[in-house]
């Protein structure tokens, strides 16, 4: 017997759980979507079954319902639940990055036919909207599942099977708990990164040279204070307290550096420095962690045409699988490096010899 599911908005993330549920079966796929011309470019791609532009029809015609939306709007779909009058039960979830706002809100529902369980899958991309949605964007992402009052455990078991196509590896949490560790490992940097530009554009102002001079080190830190404003704005809004919690620590934890910075203790800031590289470096050792556990090679290649490719080829002629590559820094005419990661340790040793015999200077971070 097929399911129906209905996903409400499909931007990156709504659009992607469609592209992992639609080649089965076992399923058929409702797209709602207020953008008339996402519904049409779901269709013609096949990211859905159907589309419907009346939320009560979708609603109604769902087994489940996946409500992937900003925050403030997934609030407001999900209290018109209570205004849709259902014959069946409903599954529902949503996408968010804060869970305690919309628990409060699915909490407060009377409609005995819905079963709320919060989610959040911990993927995501550079790029935004249906355009970029990947049916392998959560693959071994960790996916939060927050249940509610209204919800039971085969209620939970029933919604990770659903999402099994998308090979996420779920964990359940409260909400106030996923609240306050995505506050610190993700809500909070992309304050730090927005506050580092300020910093730096301030500064421009003294010396107009210094954007030529903003290498990686500068643009890996700060790159996540390019994504949309209106969407962090409302993230910041209903994670505020946490937010406000942080900013305090954070100000505190740097009035302490500058101490050891303006008095010079050494031995305490080699201390402070070693403690966070040690912290920063053992998470990815897990393979439960949101930081996938890779083992980096250095290598060092010139600015010429194929540079990348002969690298590559290299590899793959040994049967070697990258698992991620970064150019590091590279100028016109000169050397450049790469960090190129992989999945085990074994596969760093290997490719390390392969590039060396090839004539390639390499390095493996200690």
């Amino acid at each position: 017997m097929k399911r129906t599911i209905t996903i409400a908005g499909l931007g990156l993330i709504g659009a992607s759980i469609a592209k992992a549920l639609q080649p089965s079966d076992a399923n058929h796929i409702i797209g709602y979507d207020i953008h008339k011309d996402t519904l049409r470019y779901a269709k013609e791609h096949r990211i859905i079954q159907e589309a419907i532009t009346d939320y009560t029809t979708a609603v109604q015609r769902a087994d489940y319902l996946i409500i992937a939306a900003p925050i403030s709007e997934s609030i407001r779909l999900l209290a018109m639940l209570d205004e849709i009058p259902l014959t069946k039960k409903l599954i529902v979830s949503d996408v968010s990055s804060v869970k305690q706002s919309i628990i409060v809100a699915a909490n407060q529902l009377k409609n005995s036919q819905v079963a709320f369980i919060g989610g959040h899958p911990m993927a995501g991309s550079h790029k935004k909207g249906i355009e970029a949605a990947k049916g392998h964007l959560f693959e071994n992402a960790i996916y939060v599942l927050t249940p509610t009052e209204s919800s039971s455990s085969s209620d939970v078991e029933a919604l990770k099977s659903l999402l099994l196509p998308t090979k996420s590896k779920f964990v359940v949490l409260e909400a106030e708990e996923h609240d306050e560790m995505t506050g610190v490992i993700s809500h909070f940097p992309h304050l730090i990164a927005s506050s580092l530009v300020h910093q730096a554009k301030h500064w421009q102002q003294t010396h107009a040279y210094l954007p030529n001079l903003a290498a990686g080190g500068f643009r890996d830190i700060t790159r996540i204070a390019s994504s949309n404003p209106a969407l962090w704005q409302d993230i910041f809004y209903h994670n505020r307290k946490k937010m406000a919690q942080l900013l305090g620590e954070w100000i505190t934890e740097m009035e302490t550096l500058k101490t050891l910075l303006e008095k010079n203790r050494k031995k305490e800031m080699i201390n402070y420095l070693e403690e966070a590289k040690v912290y920063r470096d053992g998470l990815g050792t897990s393979d439960k962690g949101v930081i996938p556990s890779y083992h980096d090679l250095y290598v060092d290649i010139r600015d010429q045409t194929g540079a990348l490719a002969h690298v590559t080829q290299l590899l793959a002629q040994h049967e070697v699988s990258i698992n991620n590559i970064q150019i590091l820094e590279i100028r016109e005419g000169i050397m450049g490096a790469l960090r190129l990661s992989f999945a085990s340790e074994k596969l760093q040793k290997t490719s390390e010899l392969v590039l060396k015999q090839a004539g390639y200077e390499t390095m493996i971070e200690n």
